[in-house]
């Protein structure tokens, strides 16, 4: 604001003398105009004399009167003869340089004369030539000093920049109470921001109206969401990954220091240390495959025949344990996905049946395919699952609290299956009821090979 202000007064003062310089122009055009028809007048009724020329002179000087500032000076034979007002300012006086020039021109031009005393200002002028017989014997001249005008045209402009002033003053003034009010949510988004830390994320802003800060703070809210939820994923991870890997160390541990030097016991302690080893080195590798399920390179995709893919699972998943096994394929085709993950999901459904079923249970491995997208399941007439461990079996190291059997496995086989899931852009669903059995189904979208 400022800047276009600065610029403005001088464009402002510019055009304001420009306007009085057109409309001084039009002033001096119609009083030489109003010369000039008396002139000719004169001329029709009376004889071209220099006696009746001064005679005119006089008469028209003595009853007309210029405007203000306005002057008619007139020159005869190279000289100075007469004005009205008879007294004239220095810059126009008989002896000064602009009073030379008017008496050597031989035309009737218009000018403008910059004057360097301010109390002058321009010198606007016009003039015409005064003949008698067809000979030139002088000049009459309209001259005005625009020191007036200026004058009251600087007092414009003065008011101009008062008001001016006034403006940007109030402006400032309700701009800064304005950016106060608009950016307290922005300083209380840093002054949050502060006080977050690994231990304590529990800060939010408030929401207050609409628009764009209101939106800035309901993102930061959900950032921080996010942020929690992720922390809070990783401090459980840690805790449960240390459970999970103490207990076989701890097992170990106490083995070797019992261990006697009988060969019979060495043989039993070693066969049990070897075990907990296997079973870290599963965790271990479960551990690695939800990491790499976050990588791009994570699926191998390939085109995969419906029909013998599960085939070939049911005659692996049939080995896991003493089942009523059964394979249901709706539908023939081939569709795109990776072998090997989709085979490692589909397992790990069919042991995780298998460890909460009995001898006599069912367990079901079917697949449907439709035009969009292909479905697996595995449905089971076991145990159920509660309705309070269904919103959690998906999560890492989760296990159904009240089931007669106890995983063998951390507690990550439905995390991967929902991981690699998740890596083909499908979805895992559970519908289950206590006493009645349970359903996984994982679905993804049909890519065509």
């Amino acid at each position: 604001m400022l800047a276009v202000i600065a610029a403005a007064i001088p464009i402002f003062r510019f055009f304001l003398f420009a306007e009085v310089n057109e409309r001084v122009r039009a002033d001096l055009e119609e009083e030489l105009e109003e010369f000039q028809f008396e002139y000719k007048a004169w001329q029709s009724r009376n004889p071209a004399t220099e006696e009746s020329l001064k005679e005119f002179l006089e008469a028209f000087l003595s009853s007309d009167l210029p405007e203000d500032d306005n002057f008619h000076i007139i020159l005869l034979d190279g000289e100075f003869y007469r004005s009205n007002p008879r007294i004239l300012p220095p810059v126009i006086e008989p002896d000064s340089e602009l009073m030379a020039s008017w008496l050597a021109l031989d035309s009737s031009p218009r000018e403008i004369v910059p004057v360097p005393d301010p109390s002058v200002g321009s010198v606007l002028y016009k003039t015409s030539l005064l003949e008698v017989d067809g000979r030139p014997r002088g000049t009459f001249v309209i001259a005005h000093l625009a020191a007036g005008e200026r004058a009251e045209s600087l007092a414009s402009v003065s008011v101009f920049v008062k008001v001016a002033t006034g403006v940007v003053a109030v402006s400032f003034l309700l701009a800064w109470l304005g950016s106060r009010q608009l950016l307290k949510p922005v300083q209380r988004l840093a002054k949050t921001a502060k006080t977050i830390n690994e231990a304590n994320l529990s800060q939010r802003l408030e929401v207050e109206g609409t628009g764009e800060l209101a939106a800035l703070a309901s993102s930061f809210n959900a950032m921080m969401d996010r942020v929690q939820d992720a922390f809070d994923s990783q401090r459980n991870f840690v805790n449960d990954a240390g459970h999970e890997l103490r207990t076989p160390i701890t097992i170990i541990q106490g083995h070797l220091e019992l261990m006697e030097d009988d060969p019979t016991d060495q043989q039993e302690t070693l066969a049990l240390v070897m075990d907990e080893l296997d079973r870290m080195g599963r965790f271990v590798n479960d551990l690695i495959l939800l990491a790499k399920a976050e990588r791009p390179d994570f699926l191998q995709p390939e085109t995969i025949d419906l029909q013998p893919f599960m085939e070939a699972i049911f005659n692996k998943v049939k080995a896991l344990a003493d089942r009523d096994w059964q394979l249901s394929t709706t539908g023939q085709g081939q569709f795109v996905a990776d072998p090997q993950r989709l085979t490692g999901a589909l397992i790990n459904l069919a042991q995780n049946a298998s460890q909460h079923t009995r001898p006599t249970d069912t367990i079901e491995i079917g697949s449907l395919l439709s035009q969009e997208q292909i479905r697996f399941w595995v449905r089971d007439t076991g145990e159920g699952i509660s309705t309070a461990d269904q919103q959690r079996i998906f999560e890492r190291f989760a296990r159904a609290a009240k089931s007669f059997r106890r995983s063998e496995g951390a507690g990550l086989g439905l995390a991967i299956v929902k991981a690699i899931a998740d890596a083909h852009g499908g979805d895992i669903a559970l519908t289950s009821q206590l006493g009645v059995g349970s359903t996984f189904s994982l679905t993804l979208p049909l890519q065509q090979p």
